[in-house]
């Protein structure tokens, strides 16, 4: 061996120069690294980087220049044996790494020198939850006011049901680096679950203990009730106030209130006289509306028909057939399709309103509303009224200021009146301003109508109105901003 080939130094743990580009590349960086001295600069050569805790080596090959000697896999092997690399080692990639670098007389980088085994992490047994109870629906309160001999429980989970499933822990393997040291492997404590109220633990299972509703209050399984109602809701049940979601399998009489907290599935008609729901209202039915019906609803409302009904929903109103003689407000749209109709009435909808057809040319007119936020437009509708009261009582302390025979003193007492009406009109007359200036919210709304839009119909988008003196057919509605009114275009 000459000296050229004998020389061998290893970087610090630290290295002064640079990265090369293709390590910096992978997002990781090498612990240290290690590179062949030989007395020729011009000599091949190898760099060594270590990663993963010396898990595994990789390196690049650096071909000699000019007269520069080789570099052979005897150096290479003195190299490893010399950095006490005995564990691993890539010989058949390593050799054709220096043949290539050689021949080629080209860098061969990212080369795999040697790579040791990782530990195998030791897991304990845990019991893991029934896959089919992740979508279970939300816990119910035990809060409610319903009589319970006219219900039975909302079933979702069956006595004896496993709810979780022990799960076997794996051994654990001890690693080895690339020096032939020993890596010894960690334990592993998954979070599983427990059994928490109605459950029974035992065996291999998690079980119900009762007929219920799954809940799950972070790693601890319940069993609860929940409100199902078998039949309908009449004189048995009385009003229905429920903090959860309710399901009724019968039809709901009229004269009888729904308060819940989160959605309501009524799977027949519905008779309402009042509703207010945290969640959804699906109607399997249609909603019948007598006298002063009202519906509140958070979210959106899914139903048949619609008829007689004033409606409040803060998403969509999705009717399948036809609305009747009612006065709807949704927060997103109202949506009947290419075939529902709409017949009297006033709607509402932020972002639009979608039909087979409105109106009809004998009866009560139509009124459409889109763009505008309802919600606002109803509190600058009360702060406008409180202006107008404010400005009646200004004119009747002024008329009691100048009567004949008003005393001094009663002069002042009216003088300092009158200031603070004033003060509380300019303050109802910037909310009123206010208020205006927010009530449109989008002017990209439109009413899309795929049948006959009857006359007598009255369209407005952001406060610009277009009344249908003629049927009109298949067309969609929408405001042009340029020319401040609302344009026709067929479908």
């Amino acid at each position: 061996m000459d000296k050229n080939q004998g020389v061998f130094a290893q970087c610090p743990e630290t290295p002064e120069s640079p990265m090369p580009q293709n390590q910096i590349q992978q997002n990781r960086t090498a612990r240290h690294q290690a590179v062949i001295t030989r007395d020729n600069p011009y000599s091949g050569n190898m760099i060594l980087y270590f990663f993963d805790d010396d898990l595994e080596v990789r390196g690049d090959f650096m071909p000699p220049i000019g007269a520069g000697a080789p570099l052979t896999m005897e150096i290479v092997e003195d190299f490893l044996k010399q950095l006490n690399i005995v564990y691993g080692i890539e010989k058949d990639v390593i050799q054709k790494a220096v043949s290539d670098c050689t021949l080629e007389k080209q860098p061969v980088k990212d080369v795999i020198v040697a790579k040791g085994d990782p530990p195998v992490a030791e897991v304990v047994d845990y019991f893991e939850i029934n896959p089919r109870l992740v979508a279970s629906p939300p816990p119910a309160d035990k809060n409610d006011r319903i009589d319970y001999r006219s219900y039975s429980p909302f079933i979702i989970v069956k006595k004896d049901q496993a709810l979780a499933r022990l799960k076997p822990g794996i051994s654990g393997k001890a690693g080895k680096n690339v020096y032939g040291g020993v890596i010894p492997y960690q334990t592993v404590h998954p979070p599983g679950v427990t059994g928490g109220i109605n459950t029974r633990t035992g065996g291999k299972f998690i079980s119900a203990e009762i007929n219920g509703q799954f809940v799950r209050e972070k790693n601890t399984l319940h069993v609860q009730k929940s409100l199902i109602i078998k039949g309908g809701v009449g004189y048995a049940t009385g009003n229905i106030a429920f903090p959860g979601d309710v399901v009724i399998e019968g039809p709901v009489s009229d004269g009888f209130k729904i308060y819940a907290g989160g959605s309501v599935q009524i799977k027949q008609t519905f008779d309402v006289t009042e509703v207010l729901t945290g969640g959804d209202l699906n109607v399997a039915g249609g909603i019948i509306g007598r006298c002063q019906a009202r519906i509140k609803v958070r979210g959106d409302i899914k139903t048949k028909f619609i008829e007689n009904c004033q409606v409040a929903c803060r998403k969509t109103v999705m009717v399948e057939k036809e609305v009747i003689n009612s006065t709807i407000y949704a927060m997103e749209h109202i949506d009947l399709g290419d075939k529902g109709f709409i017949v009297g009435g006033d709607m509402t909808a932020i972002h639009g309103i979608r039909a087979g057809k409105i109106g009809k040319r004998a009866g009560r007119s139509t009124k459409l509303h889109c763009g505008i936020d309802f919600t606002v437009q109803q509190e600058q509708e009360k702060a406008n009224s409180q202006f107008q009261l404010l400005t009646a009582k200004i004119e009747k302390i002024q008329k009691l200021m100048v009567l004949p025979g008003t005393g001094h003193e009663k002069r002042l007492k009216l003088e300092t009146l009158l200031r603070r009406t004033e003060e509380e009109q300019q303050k109802a007359g910037n909310r009123v301003s206010d208020l205006l200036g927010r009530i449109n919210v989008d002017e990209n709304a439109t009413v899309e109508v795929y049948g006959e839009i009857a006359p007598g119909t009255l369209i407005e988008i952001c406060h610009i109105a277009l009344f249908a003196a003629e049927p009109m057919r298949k067309v969609r509605i929408k405001l042009d901003k340029f020319y401040g009114k609302l344009t026709c275009e067929p479908l």
